[in-house]
């Protein structure tokens, strides 16, 4: 058995129960109190330290008020008197402040559940059941939709029901108050706002706590606390050791030569740690000094067969490619990465994407490098850009893709290409460019398993090839919907928890709301483009009214009003082609439906599709009908 084997054992057998100590309650001028309203370090039950004091009052030290959290319910302490039993709390942060629901009813202080005592040494006050037991609903009480607000019509019907352990009380309503509410969801608000009033009884408790505490401190001259590794949480007196210091009551049960030899093992323990530290800096400088395996790879493989990723290019030949990225070949650049123009080996032109790899965009572009990686090499449309290969090398994370050489939608409407002289983007050409588009969102949604949500479909990431057939690209914000990511993603029933990302003037607002991205934060995103292909005016222009500074909410309120001509871009001159019109006005009508802020309310990319194809198919019919006329 090696020293390094050995060495665990040996420390289990120097310190074999809990060695955390917990603090004086003395206040010292270099640590003052955090915790108010206590003014000072909180008195037993009460503890700021883990596994000091009593587990069921541990608080948490906060400004202007401090917390305690009972059956997961964390209160703000809003008043408390040393050496009473009793303590004056309002629900802080209750889930019912989460709920994205607006149909119904909010209350800052309601929580959407009953507030629940059991099992802790906590009951409500006499006084605060008292001014529950006379709250009720003026008749007929006013409720909201019951099967979308079941727990507020519980409360408007019955107040009560928020403590199931206030029992009955019958007490007469004085002069003062009324004798009914008509808004009692309000009026319960304003009681848990002002504070409840929790008791506790050392002596109905049947609680060892309080009647080891008392001996802890009387007899022994410790402190209170607990074992916090312990299931069971026995209680634990802690003995003071020193002015500034507390020990476990273990260690004063040692006679001095047991101290003695108890030092002597500490030392040798601390022998055999150096000498181990030290063979083992040795050991490593001499084998296996080969260079680790790129970390990017191991990830990639490790979520994906190696016969299906694409091929992997060196840095060197991809920087030969572009002429060591030079700038002159630089033909798109994003907040996350430059795009280049390569010449491969195989005389082929190609996207090369360098991702940036500085300050705080290093961490996401190493997540979207992988993502985008991962999510490509997973599909293929017609209308999807494709992944040729990828480099991962300290000095750069680089994508290789198709080069589609006539430039982005967002350019052919209002940037450069829109500028030539007598260029025109057709009708026709920019409902089968939003055909296609739907088509790709399609494909993501329903013939890909798991589905794919591309969260930045947007004009500038909608290419456009010379035959002017598209190709969606940029999948570095793209989520697979079963897909789990640590600290922002739980997949359940269709949707994943994520902070919204993606493009101003693009993002859906019930995502931005809620974090559930579904795929009809797509449908949100496409919207936008359908109307951008109607006016040839941008997603946000800040050059705008505030009101009408995204176009969703620009057009939005033309359509309302019946005044869609005004936005229709002029370059279009439809003039009284009626078949058209009605086209754009079904294309505008469909975009009203995604961009709607309520996620239930859009259509889905089957839907969009089908629609757009009906759209066609009338203006098809027309130029047809047309012909034979003439």
């Amino acid at each position: 058995m090696s020293l390094t084997t050995l060495l665990p054992f040996l420390v289990l057998l120097l310190f074999p129960t809990s060695t955390h100590t917990c603090p004086t309650n003395n206040t010292t001028k270099t640590h003052p109190s955090p915790c108010p309203p206590f003014q000072s370090t909180p008195p037993f039950p009460f503890s700021t330290t883990p596994g000091c004091g009593h587990p069921s009052f541990q608080l948490t030290c906060s400004t202007p008020h401090s917390f305690i959290t009972i059956n997961n319910l964390t209160f703000s302490i809003l008043s408390y008197k040393p050496n009473s039993t009793s303590i004056i709390l309002s629900p802080h942060n209750p889930i019912s402040q989460q709920n994205n629901n607006t149909k119904c009813p909010t209350t800052s202080s309601i929580p959407n559940k009953p507030i629940n005592l059991s099992n802790t040494p906590f009951t409500l006050s006499d006084e605060t059941c008292s001014r529950l037991s006379f709250l009720q609903p003026c008749s007929p009480p006013n409720l909201p939709n019951c099967s979308h607000c079941p727990w507020q019509c519980k409360l408007i019907k019955n107040p009560s029901e928020i403590f199931k352990s206030c029992r009955s009380m019958h007490h007469s309503v004085s002069d003062n108050e009324p004798s009914c509410q008509s808004d009692v969801l309000v009026y319960l608000n304003e009681i848990l706002i002002q504070g409840i009033e929790l008791e506790w009884d050392e002596a109905l408790t049947q609680d060892t706590y309080f009647t080891n505490c008392k001996e802890c401190i009387n007899n022994n001259n410790g402190f209170c606390g607990f074992n916090s590794s312990d299931t069971k949480k026995q209680f634990v007196c802690y003995h003071f050791h020193s002015k500034s210091t507390l020990s476990p009551p273990w260690i004063h049960k040692m006679k001095p030569s047991k101290i003695a030899v108890f030092a002597i093992v500490i030392a040798f323990t601390s022998l055999i740690l150096f000498l181990s530290v030290v063979i083992s800096i040795l050991r490593s400088r001499k084998v296996n000094t080969t260079v680790e395996e790129d970390p990017t790879a191991v990830f990639l493989h490790n979520h994906r067969n190696a016969n299906l990723l694409p091929p992997v290019f060196t840095y060197d030949e991809l920087n030969i490619s572009t002429n060591n990225f030079d700038p002159k070949r630089k033909i798109g650049d994003g907040g996350f990465g430059s795009v280049y123009l390569g010449n491969l080996r195989d005389g082929k032109l190609a996207a090369v994407k360098h991702l940036h790899r500085h300050n705080h965009t290093a961490a996401f572009s190493s997540k979207s490098f992988c993502n985008e990686i991962l999510i490509l090499s997973s599909i293929d449309h017609p209308n999807l850009v494709k992944l040729h290969g990828y480099c991962s090398d300290p000095r750069g994370l680089i994508l290789v893709y198709d080069y589609v050489p006539n430039g982005t939608l967002a350019e052919h409407l209002h940037g450069s290409k829109s500028k030539r002289k007598g260029y025109m983007m057709t009708w026709q050409t920019r409902l089968e460019i939003a055909i296609q588009t739907a088509l790709a969102m399609e494909y993501l949604h329903f013939s890909v398993k798991p589905p794919i949500v591309h969260r930045d479909i947007t004009s500038s990431n909608i290419f456009i090839e010379k035959d002017m057939r598209i190709k969606v690209g940029d999948f570095g914000l793209s989520r697979l919907l079963v897909l789990q990511e640590s600290n922002q993603t739980t997949s359940s029933g269709g949707f994943v928890w994520t902070g919204p990302q993606g493009t101003p003037g693009y993002l859906d607002p019930d995502y931005h709301r809620s974090f559930r991205l579904t795929e009809k934060s797509d449908v949100y995103s496409f919207g936008v483009v359908l109307l951008e292909l109607i006016s040839g005016l941008k997603a946000v222009d800040y050059c705008r009214d505030k009101r009408e500074m995204a176009l969703a909410d620009m057009v939005v309120s033309r359509i309302h009003t019946g005044q869609l001509k005004e936005v229709l871009d002029p370059v279009l001159d439809l003039g009284n082609d009626n078949d058209a019109l009605d086209a754009v006005g079904a294309v505008a009508e469909l975009a009203f439906r995604c961009v709607a802020s309520d996620k239930d309310d859009r259509p889905d990319s089957k839907e969009v599709v089908g629609e757009l194809k009906r759209v066609r198919s009338r203006i098809s019919g027309g130029i047809t009908r047309s012909m034979s006329t003439t």
